[in-house]
């Protein structure tokens, strides 16, 4: 199994990326995992609490069981992926069956910054995108899917995801085999990626 690394700001336009990829690859040998997915359950908490959390700190995602997930896959096993909903605030009580495939994609802010992690991927990338298009970005969708207001969105960003993408996601950018520029469609990148995963599946 290949495992690739998917990383970059909030906004960056991972997910553009991972669809580029994933154009013209079959798709029953790919998977898509999200670190999403793997937000801490926080039942003890109350909804205000948890509204409080900062989200873009390491320590809100429970990695341990990512990593776990993540070997079981490699080892031929299925797992039950959690769910999470961004509008509770908490993982729900369904999962979702993931099944192993020739590549497995894992996506998200935070994952290069979890050394047990870096280690599962066989290539990590990291998009880079203009900290004004982000925000743009984001706005736009947790106002649309994620049920935000904009004072909320505008104090999230200036309190939590500004220093954070600052403390930890821009440095993470180090430990990527490969940057790709997400301000134009770049080819030369999503083809070397291709190229890796087509040589993986053939």
């Amino acid at each position: 199994m290949l495992i690739i690394g998917l990383a970059g700001g909030t906004g960056c336009g991972k997910t553009t990326v991972v669809n580029q990829i994933l154009n013209e690859l079959p798709e029953a040998e790919v998977g898509i995992i999200s670190q999403d997915s793997y937000y801490k359950q926080n039942d003890n908490l109350s909804y205000d609490e948890r509204a409080l959390i900062n989200f873009d700190h390491p320590r809100a995602i429970d990695f341990d069981l990512l990593v776990k997930h993540l070997k079981e896959l490699k080892a031929g096993n299925t797992i039950e992926q959690p769910v999470y909903s961004f509008i509770k605030h908490n993982r729900t009580a369904d999962t979702v069956s993931t099944h192993p495939r020739k590549v497995m994609i894992v996506e998200g802010i935070l994952i290069l910054t979890n050394p047990e992690l870096r280690d599962l991927f066989d290539i990590k990338i990291y998009v880079h995108a203009d900290s004004d298009e982000r925000l743009i970005r984001r706005l736009k969708r947790d106002i649309a899917e994620r049920g935000r207001d904009l004072d909320e969105v505008l104090a999230r960003y200036q309190n939590t995801l500004k220093p954070m993408h600052e403390q930890f996601i821009e440095p993470s950018k180090a430990f990527a085999d490969i940057i790709i520029p997400n301000d134009r469609y770049n080819t030369v990148a999503i083809d070397v990626v291709r190229a890796v995963i087509n040589q993986r599946i053939l």
